[in-house]
């Protein structure tokens, strides 16, 4: 298969929302989706292993249908399996940079457009970030498609641990909301 019909066959997968049933061709468009398989969190806050959570966090962003969204979802957490350290709980420090570096490369080797890979490395490094209403750090349309992102990561998180996150998500939108309403009448 040529990077173009790779390519094309990822878009398709993921506009199509049938990733479950063509985990494996995925697997061999990015062979470094496999290490996610089986890969256990061994964290209080998740209650999946790795590719589990990206399988939920990528239904939860179906209804968008906005191809930057559905990449970062699935390649989100890529790097967890590389970037893990092993304490009483297991933690990922520093996977969101990890990740994004690793998306690059892949969404690189397949020939996507350079707006769309850093689109879509924007959203992955800073989809575990607090979101600063008052110092936003790219255009108000890409801080939406991170919030989307990190409100699909969250209800993707152990359900027991799920309202915490949605409530605090839930006043950065409407603190985003309110911003966008009080720049004196601009809509942006």
């Amino acid at each position: 298969m040529t990077n173009n019909e790779k390519r094309n066959y990822l878009n398709n997968i993921l506009k199509s929302k049938d990733i479950r049933k063509n985990q494996e061709t995925l697997f061999e468009i990015i062979p470094e989706l496999k290490a996610m398989r089986g890969f256990e969190h061994k964290h209080p806050h998740h209650h999946l292993d790795v590719w589990q959570h990206t399988l939920l966090v990528v239904d939860n962003l179906e209804k968008y249908e906005d191809l930057e969204l559905l990449m970062s979802g699935l390649l989100h957490d890529i790097g967890k399996p590389y970037s893990y350290q092993d304490e009483e709980v297991r933690h990922f420090h520093g996977h969101p940079e990890v990740s994004e570096k690793m998306a690059g490369e892949i969404l690189n080797r397949l020939e996507y457009e350079k707006e769309f890979v850093e689109n879509v490395c924007y959203l992955i490094k800073n989809h575990d970030k607090k979101i600063e209403p008052d110092n936003l750090d790219n255009s108000i349309e890409m801080v939406k498609k991170l919030l989307k992102l990190q409100f699909a990561d969250a209800r993707a998180h152990h359900p027991d641990k799920v309202k915490k996150r949605i409530d605090f998500l839930n006043d950065i939108k409407k603190q985003l909301e309110e911003k966008k309403l009080n720049r004196n009448g601009e809509n942006r």
